[in-house]
């Protein structure tokens, strides 16, 4: 019974105390969002594709390893028809992030507008590998609907 009551003392010291010990550590600052990035998202809404390549070219010379910022455009790059350079920044945006969901669902759809299927369909299974509810989030749900519907179409 003393060694259950000495364990209890010493743990909710160590409770008690943890504030004090941790109380000089300077607070994580959240990093500003690249000003490119935050004009590129704007655009991207506006569905001024050729801005926001503009904006994310920018973007990604000023932090290279930001798979955002590639997935983005890459976006950007496949809505305004230009599937070369679509694919290559989704695969720099994998490079820097294989298990990037955007990146994936992305070049899904790429894969889905070049008409490659199976291609899209390993984007799929990297997808259900990715996300964290046992294969089970947002992006893996809009690339699913979007091969059904490819397949819908080519019956």
């Amino acid at each position: 019974m003393k060694y259950c009551f000495r364990l209890a003392t010493v743990m909710l010291g160590l409770i008690l105390w943890q504030p004090v010990a941790f109380a000089d550590l300077p607070e994580a600052k959240a990093k500003p969002e690249n000003a490119n990035v935050v004009a590129a998202r704007k655009a991207i809404a506006a569905k001024d594709f050729k801005s926001a390549i503009g904006f994310l070219t920018k973007a990604v010379q000023e932090s290279p390893n930001d798979a955002d910022a590639h997935s983005m455009l890459g976006y950007s790059y496949r809505k305004s028809g230009t599937f070369d350079k679509s694919m290559e920044s989704y695969q720099k945006a994998l490079k820097i992030d294989p298990n990037h969901r955007y990146a994936h669902e992305y070049l899904g759809e790429l894969y889905l507008d070049m008409n490659q299927l199976d291609n899209a369909e390993k984007q799929l299974a990297a997808l259900k590998k990715a996300c964290p509810w046992f294969g089970r989030c947002e992006e893996f749900d809009d690339l699913k609907k979007e091969i059904d519907a490819f397949k819908a179409k080519k019956k």
